[in-house]
């Protein structure tokens, strides 16, 4: 299994990220948007939100690829729609390339323990 994580920010506005929210309850998703991801290889995909600040976990199958998945979804109009709505909350981290939206980011430190 391949584990990736992700930022981005929201526009610090409370209806806006209220609004993003109910956009990703189960109830209000697109399931078009659910069978997208599922269908490249990710096995799960976890959002985490501090204030604007969100971070995106996707765990995947081995053979599972980044670059596949990106050049599928860029040529699916559901995702392009789905893409497009979203940025009406989103806004790009500071050190985004121009049209980026997540932005990978760095693992700096992994410890694993075991019990005693």
């Amino acid at each position: 299994m391949k584990r990736y994580c992700f930022a981005l920010d929201l526009k610090d506005d409370p209806a806006l990220i209220e609004e993003y929210k109910r956009y990703h309850t189960l109830e209000h998703i697109w399931p078009t948007v659910l069978e997208r991801v599922r269908g490249n290889g990710v096995l799960s995909e976890e959002i985490y939100l501090t204030g604007d600040r969100m971070f995106m976990i996707l765990e995947t199958t081995d053979d599972f690829s980044l670059e596949a998945k990106m050049a599928a979804d860029s040529q699916s109009p559901e995702m392009h729609e789905w893409e497009t709505l979203m940025w009406k909350f989103q806004k790009p981290l500071l050190h985004a390339k121009p049209g980026e939206k997540w932005v990978r980011m760095e693992k700096i430190f992994d410890v694993k323990f075991t019990t005693p």
